[in-house]
């Protein structure tokens, strides 16, 4: 069992939803040293749970919302925003006694204790699909109920499947959700637009498919080896004066491709924002 995983060890991890975020995140889970006995998933559909006891046979699999809650010490909404009222309905009569992780864009603590109760330690999270290849990036919020070992246990939750953040200030997570949680499918259109440029030159996809991939993992090492440096210096390291690197640059910055991201940054808030409100409603299904 790795470090990191120490502090959930005898806990037991609840999912209510088996879709892709759920079943990456158990998997780092149990890869990291987790027994799969601890964790209990529940879903609609019985065929994905059925594809999860394939690989982990000793889960602990219902239909029944309510089971999972039950058992669970910490219990991982991982639904739909627009769905997270219906999920939570069937907990309403429980007494729950534990702590409560939204896994959904938009949907804040507050929204959690009204569907679930107040007083209940709740932690809003947003993680991102690299978690599925142990390589997310999560931003975590607590609200004033959860306690210092509730938080170890979240953060060791989402180290497993990548990197954990906390924010101080919940209405940074709308940001959060903008910046990781949306960001990869920015970065996987960057990579897509060049790939077909190069191709329209000449390159063979394969070949610039590879090149593209590697140059992103690389930029991104960079980035994350020299946390001292700011990324604008990176991007001067490697711009000579007259050469191809600033010609490139001369055109991104003549399409205003920094305000552009800007304002596809303020529209994922936006959007966080209105998933918000339709998951507060009780009588939303």
């Amino acid at each position: 069992m790795s470090d990191a995983i120490q502090a959930i060890a005898n806990a037991k991890i609840g999912f209510i939803g088996a879709g892709n975020m759920a079943a990456s995140i158990l998997g780092g889970l149990i890869q990291s040293g987790l027994p799969a006995k601890q964790i209990y998933v529940s879903n609609p559909s019985q065929g994905k749970l059925d594809a999860l006891l394939e690989r982990y046979p000793d889960l602990n699999t219902s239909n029944d919302n309510g089971y999972v809650a039950e058992h669970a010490d910490y219990l991982l909404l991982s639904v739909k925003p627009q769905k997270m009222a219906l999920a939570c309905k069937p907990l309403q009569e429980l007494d729950l006694n534990c702590c409560v992780i939204s896994v959904a864009a938009g949907v804040g603590c507050q929204t959690i204790e009204d569907l679930l109760g107040k007083g209940l330690p709740v932690i809003r999270s947003m993680p991102n699909t690299p978690s599925l290849v142990g390589a997310g990036a999560t931003g975590l919020f607590a609200n004033q109920h959860t306690s210092e070992q509730q938080k170890k246990a979240a953060t060791a939750i989402f180290d497993a499947v990548g990197l954990s953040v906390w924010v101080d200030d919940e209405s940074q997570m709308d940001l959060v959700t903008a910046v990781s949680g949306s960001g990869p499918a920015h970065y996987f259109l960057y990579m897509e637009s060049v790939v077909v440029a190069a191709m329209k030159q000449g390159l063979p996809e394969t070949t610039a498919r590879q090149l593209a991939a590697q140059t992103a993992l690389g930029a991104a090492r960079m980035v994350q080896d020299n946390p001292n440096l700011e990324i604008s210096q990176l991007r001067r390291n490697v711009t000579s004066p007259g050469g191809t690197t600033a010609a490139a640059l001369d055109v991104l910055n003549d399409g205003k491709l920094p305000e552009l991201v800007a304002k596809a940054v303020n529209a994922s808030v936006v959007r966080g924002k209105e998933l918000a409100e339709i998951a507060s409603k009780p009588d939303h299904d």
